[in-house]
């Protein structure tokens, strides 16, 4: 009988070490913002992120603890749900969360899709044609990525219009230049005496350096004019959304890690004359 539970003890054992490995992440803030002359507010942020791996597989759920709107009662929120796994030089992706995503660019807000058409399945083939990697998605776009002699590139084909991006470090400079159905945007980012400048197409101009043990990032942001929403009828002819017009505005952040393992963070900005305390850490 002792032979036969310390078997089973072992078994027991060699099937736990089996099991798919699970890490979980996240991230938590509290912000005081005096919002200038209007009435001054406190907000919260949690997120936590979980992903479990099981051989070459991989499914990651995102959650959003502090959700407060009706629709889900107030209870923590699915923000994000997907699973890639391999097949020899094949990898597929899987998102399974219906979300009408919304992202941000200088030319505006970008508009990734309706509810319905946001999940879907991406298909990459790492193939060996030279150190290019092929890929397609649900929507049938084509991409072709790589990197040759330092630069990264990487071209899109789809119905809405092609995009193209190239990268690289170029004495000293970081180059970044994209083309989306024939708009062309651009970065610049270089380090001079220690202090990183980005310089942007939009003429968002950004300065980060150290400060007696503090992080300071100095912003200016110009003026950005309105404009039109433009349709989407389909997943594969995304669109944009309005855009609100914004005077010109400077900001000013400083950030210090504490021993408490925690973020602090002051920031000023001109466009409503506001000071903001952020405490925040990520685990």
């Amino acid at each position: 009988m002792k032979k036969l539970i310390a078997l089973f003890a072992v078994s027991a054992v060699a099937s736990t070490s089996a099991m798919a490995a699970v890490a979980i992440s996240g991230t938590a803030s509290v912000s005081y913002d005096d919002n200038g002359s209007a009435a001054s507010k406190t907000s919260y942020d949690a997120d936590l992120s979980i992903v479990g791996t099981s051989g070459g597989t991989t499914v990651t759920v995102g959650m959003d603890v502090d959700q407060s709107d009706a629709t889900s009662g107030g209870s923590p929120a699915i923000t994000g749900a997907t699973m890639a796994t391999t097949i020899g030089p094949v990898t597929v992706t899987a998102d399974m969360f219906n979300e009408a995503s919304i992202g941000t660019s200088s030319g505006g807000n970008l508009r990734e899709g309706t509810a319905a058409e946001d999940t879907g399945v991406t298909i990459s083939i790492d193939a060996p044609i030279g150190d290019a990697t092929l890929g397609i998605d649900n929507d049938g776009a084509v991409t072709v990525s790589g990197t040759w002699s330092g630069v990264t590139l990487s071209h899109t084909s789809k119905s809405a219009g092609d995009t193209t991006t190239a990268a690289a470090a170029i004495a000293g400079m970081d180059i970044s230049v994209t083309n989306k159905a024939g708009a062309t945007t651009w970065s610049l980012g270089t380090t001079v005496s220690g202090v990183a400048l980005t310089l942007a197409s939009s003429q968002k101009v950004t300065a980060t350096f150290g400060l007696a043990g503090n992080t300071m990032v100095v912003t200016s942001t110009p003026k950005r004019a309105s404009a039109v929403s433009v349709a989407a009828a389909t997943a594969a002819d995304r669109g944009t959304r309005a855009v609100t017009a914004q005077a010109a505005f400077s900001s000013v952040a400083i950030s210090r890690a504490l021993t408490s393992g925690a973020t602090l963070a002051a920031t000023y900005s001109t466009l409503d004359d506001s000071l903001t305390l952020k405490a925040s850490v990520a685990f």
